[in-house]
C-alpha cells in the first residue's frame, strides 16, 4: 500500500488549527509485480570497487554528449590548466622506446618484406613503367637541379634539418606525379584531398604502469590507501607529429584482416610497466587535443596515406646499433599511424574511453628520398586504460617492411640502380581504394540531430562553444599562470612555520590546490550595463555558458 501525508485546516468555534490526515492508495492491478521479490544488485563497498565505478560512470557519461567538439571539451573537464602529459614526439626517440610505444598503443608488429596478403589484390604493375621515367627526373631535379633557400643564403644548418627539408620537397613531388598517372586507372585518387604538412596531435590514457614516487608517497599518508601503494596508474599520452604531407578521403580503407583477428592470442604485445621516463619520455602539463589534420565538419575524414621525415635518425649515430637504428624506425611507424587513427577517431565520436566498434587502416611512408620504409596500420581498440591494459583482448596489428632503397646514386643528372619494387609497394598503397561500409552506422555515439557544433541552431551557444574548443586545441596558455608556493614559503610557512602572523591568502594556506581547479570554475564574459536596458542593475552581468 501507498501512504501519502496531507495538511488539512480545521475551523472550530474558537481556533484554527492544522492536522496531518493520511490517505491510503491500494496497488492498481494493473501495475507490474513479480511473483519473487526482485533486488537491486549488491555492490562491493570496498575503496578500489567504489573509486572503479565512481570513474566509469564519469566516463560513460561522455557518451552521451552530443557533438564532437564538446566530447573534446568534456575530456578536458577535470582541469583548467590541464593534465600532466607524457610527451612522445616523432621526431625525438629515445634510447630503447619501442617496448614503452607498443605498449601504450596496444599493437603487435609484424616486419616482412612484403606487406599484408590484402595488397596481392591490388594491380598496379602495368602502371609501373608509366610513372618510373616522371619520378627519376624529379629526383634528378630535386638532388642537383636546383638550389634551396638555405644553400643562398649559405645558412649552416644541421644536417637533419637539410634531410627533412628535401624529404618534404620530393614527397610532394613523387605524390603528385603518382596522382596524375594514376587517376584515370583509380577514379578515387580524384577526390583525394591532399595536405601539406598538417598539424596532427593525439591524446589518449595509458595503464599498467607502476605509479610514480609522489603518488606513492601521497598514497602512504592516508590509512586507507596504504595497501594500494603499488597499484598501477594510468599516464596520458600525448603524441605531437612532423608530417610531411598526407592524403584522405570521405571513405575508409577496408581493413586488412577481419575484425575477429584482433583477438587472436599469437599477437602478443611487450608488457612495458615502468615509468615511461625511465626510457628518457618527457612530461609536460598540457591540455587533451586530438586533431588530425583537418577541423570537425570535414567530409574527408578518413586519411588514407601520410609521408613522414627521418631526419631524427642523424641525432641518434652516438648510439651505433645498427638495430636500434630499426627500432627507432619502427617506434614511429607505430606511434604516427595509432596517432593519426586514434585522432580521426575522436572525430567520430570515439575517444580514449569509449572504443570504437568497427576498424580503420591507414598507410604510412617514411622516406628521406632515397630510403624508404613502409607501414600498413589497423586499428581495432583504443581502450587500455586501467583494467583494460590486461583485460581488453583486442590489439592493434602493424606491418612494416625493412629499409629499401629507391635508387643507388646520382650521377651526372641520371638516377642509377632505380629499383622497381620500392615503386611497386608505393604505387600499391596509392591504388588500395577506399569503401564505404555500408549497413554499419559510423558514428554510434552521436547519436543526436546534432553531430557538430555548426549544427546548433542557438547561435550565441554556437559561438560560444566554438570559441572555446579552438581556445582548448591551440595550446595557448592561460593569461593567468597557475599559483605555485615559492621556496621562501614553503621553508618559513610550511615546513617550519614561522610567520604565523601573516594573512592568510595564498591557495596552500586556504587549503586549496590550484592543480584541482576545474574547467568551468570561472566566471562568465562580463556584460555592460549598456548593453541590457531590460534587466535590474544586479541581473544579467554575466553572459550564458553552455559547458557539456
Amino acid at each position: 500500500m501507498i501512504a501519502k501525508m496531507n495538511l488539512c485546516r480545521v475551523n472550530n468555534s474558537s481556533t484554527s488549527k492544522l492536522i496531518k490526515v493520511r490517505n491510503f492508495a491500494s496497488v492498481l492491478p494493473n501495475e507490474e509485480y513479480t511473483v519473487t521479490p526482485q533486488y537491486p544488485p549488491i555492490q562491493d563497498l570496498s575503496y578500489l570497487k567504489r573509486l572503479e565505478r565512481r570513474h566509469e560512470e564519469t566516463r560513460e557519461s561522455i557518451k552521451d554528449v552530443k557533438t564532437v567538439e564538446e566530447k573534446q571539451i568534456r575530456l578536458n573537464m577535470p582541469k583548467y590548466y590541464g593534465f600532466k602529459s607524457y610527451i612522445l614526439s616523432e621526431d625525438y626517440i629515445p634510447y630503447n622506446n619501442l617496448p614503452l610505444i607498443q605498449h601504450v598503443t596496444r599493437t603487435h608488429l609484424i616486419v616482412d618484406k612484403e606487406l599484408p596478403e590484402y595488397y596481392r589484390r591490388v594491380y598496379i604493375d602495368e602502371l609501373v613503367g608509366k610513372t618510373k621515367a616522371d619520378i627519376e627526373e624529379a629526383i634528378s631535379i630535386e638532388v642537383e637541379g636546383q638550389k634551396r633557400l638555405h644553400e643562398v643564403i649559405k645558412e649552416d644548418l644541421p644536417i637533419h634539418e637539410v634531410e627533412n627539408i628535401f624529404s618534404s620537397s620530393i614527397s610532394k613531388q613523387i605524390n603528385r606525379i603518382i596522382i596524375n598517372n594514376l587517376k584515370k586507372a583509380y577514379p578515387h585518387l580524384l577526390d583525394v584531398q591532399v595536405d601539406n604538412d598538417p598539424r596532427v596531435e593525439a591524446c589518449w590514457y595509458a595503464g599498467g604502469m607502476v605509479p610514480p614516487e609522489n603518488i606513492k608517497r601521497y598514497r602512504e599518508g592516508r590509512e586507507w590507501t596504504k595497501e594500494f601503494k603499488d597499484l598501477p596508474t594510468d599516464r596520458l599520452m600525448s603524441y605531437e607529429g612532423k608530417v610531411n604531407l598526407s592524403l584522405r578521403t570521405n571513405a575508409p580503407l577496408p581493413a586488412f584482416v577481419n575484425y575477429s583477428e584482433a583477438e587472436n592470442p599469437d599477437f602478443d604485445v611487450p608488457f612495458f610497466k615502468y615509468d615511461p621516463r625511465t626510457v628518457g619520455t618527457k612530461t609536460l602539463h598540457k591540455r587533451i587535443v586530438n586533431v588530425p589534420g583537418f577541423w570537425p565538419g570535414d567530409p574527408n575524414q578518413f586519411g588514407i596515406l601520410s609521408y613522414h621525415p627521418r631526419g631524427h635518425l642523424h641525432t641518434r649515430e652516438r648510439f651505433n646499433d645498427p638495430q636500434e637504428h630499426k627500432e627507432a624506425l619502427h617506434r614511429q611507424g607505430i606511434l604516427a599511424s595509432f596517432a593519426w587513427l586514434s585522432a580521426q577517431a575522436n572525430f567520430l565520436g570515439f575517444n580514449t574511453f569509449n572504443d570504437i566498434t568497427y576498424p580503420l587502416a591507414n598507410q604510412l611512408v617514411i622516406t628521406n628520398g632515397q630510403t624508404w620504409s613502409f607501414y600498413a596500420y589497423q586499428l581495432n581498440t583504443m581502450l587500455m586504460h586501467g583494467k583494460y591494459i590486461e583485460k581488453n583482448p583486442k590489439k592493434n596489428i602493424c606491418w612494416a617492411t625493412p629499409e629499401l632503397k629507391l635508387y643507388d646514386n646520382i650521377n651526372n643528372g641520371k638516377v642509377e640502380g632505380f629499383n622497381d619494387d620500392v615503386l611497386k609497394v608505393l604505387l600499391k598503397f596509392y591504388g588500395n581504394k577506399p569503401e564505404k561500409r555500408l549497413g554499419l552506422n559510423m558514428t554510434p555515439y552521436l547519436r543526436h540531430k546534432e553531430k557538430l557544433v555548426a549544427d546548433y541552431e542557438d547561435d550565441e551557444q554556437r559561438e560560444w562553444l566554438e570559441r572555446e574548443y579552438k581556445f582548448l586545441v591551440s595550446n595557448r596558455p592561460r593569461l593567468v599562470e597557475m599559483d605555485e608556493m615559492y621556496h621562501w614559503e614553503k621553508i618559513y610557512k610550511k615546513d617550519h612555520k614561522t610567520r604565523f602572523m601573516d594573512k592568510k591568502l595564498r591557495p596552500f594556506e586556504l587549503l586549496k590546490k590550484p592543480q584541482d581547479r576545474t574547467l568551468n570554475d570561472r566566471l562568465g564574459k562580463y556584460i555592460p550595463r549598456a548593453l541590457r536596458p531590460g534587466l535590474p542593475r544586479n541581473k544579467g552581468r554575466r553572459a550564458r555558458e553552455f559547458w557539456p
